[in-house]
């Protein structure tokens, strides 16, 4: 009986460092993938949200909502067209992104205040969080609604941050035309680690992290290691702009940055608070 509460203890000792290390640091945490989709993980998601705010980590949340937004653009019957990667956003696309985004939002942060925390929502023009610019691919093709982060209104957040509060930020930010843009949850999240001079940027995903040719998880790599890899084909498909928007949020200042499997249950927790973490920790 006593042996499974005294292994409980040592994990709270185990942590205990962490703790002390990280009190009072800004994470910015990318939510996505499949642990956005399946309900027990995404309660254990949060709950690692909650938990992180509550022992004194300043935590920003940043979530997409691809397999939203899909499913909402199915059932509408509007065409799903990419354009090397992005998603091609018409008037009636970014409608569709908008309402998802929002909904998804929302859920969030009633899944916040379930487990004790205190939310605070960005989405679309709620708040005006994020201004964009138009995304040009190769600086010339115009693929409609899609932008890049051009600022992050810091009073914003750090009013928030400092209420104790989480703020929840979707991916979408308001051009100079006063019009919406869709950008990618990753190069939102790391542009606002970079903006914030974070302390870390975690970027979770469906994936153990970043792999070596032998298919074994590599637990830390620093920045010319992980350009070698690229060029090498050893991180390669999906990883190269997760691993690419992490070199450059380090090179910005960010200190570390983490590539997490966000399907594996507490694994916020697990990366953060263990001496062997879970997932890839990029270094400079």
């Amino acid at each position: 009986m006593y042996k499974f509460l005294i292994k409980r203890a040592e994990a709270v000792i185990e942590a205990l460092p962490y703790l002390r290390k990280f009190h009072g640091n800004l994470f910015v945490v990318k939510y996505g993938g499949a642990a956005m989709t399946d309900p027990e993980i995404k309660d254990k998601v949060i709950q690692d949200i909650v938990l992180l705010n509550l022992v004194g980590i300043k935590v920003i949340l940043v979530h997409g909502g691809g397999k939203e937004i899909n499913k909402m653009l199915e059932k509408k019957k509007i065409k799903v067209e990419f354009v090397m990667g992005f998603r091609k956003t018409s008037p009636e696309t970014m409608m569709v992104v908008d309402r998802s985004l929002s909904r998804v939002n929302a859920e969030i942060a009633k899944l916040i205040k379930k487990h004790g925390g205190f939310p605070i929502r960005f989405s679309g023009r709620k708040g005006g969080l994020i201004k964009a610019k138009k995304l040009l691919v190769n600086k010339k093709i115009d693929i409609g609604f899609v932008g890049e982060v051009d600022r992050i209104k810091k009073s914003k957040i750090f009013k928030a941050l400092k209420k104790g509060k989480i703020p929840v930020v979707s991916s979408i930010g308001i051009g100079s035309d006063n019009k919406l843009y869709n950008i990618n949850a990753d190069t939102a999240a790391s542009a606002i680690a970079k903006i914030l001079e974070a302390d870390k940027l975690i970027l979770m995903t469906d994936v153990a992290g970043v792999l070596d040719r032998d298919g074994k998880l590599l637990t830390q790599i620093n920045l010319d290691s992980a350009k070698t890899m690229i060029k090498k084909g050893v991180i390669s498909g999906g990883m190269i702009p997760k691993v690419s928007y992490g070199l450059d949020a380090i090179t910005s200042g960010v200190k570390r940055v983490h590539i997490i499997d966000g399907k594996l249950p507490h694994s916020l927790l697990l990366e953060i608070f263990t001496n062997r973490g879970i997932g890839t920790m990029l270094v400079k």
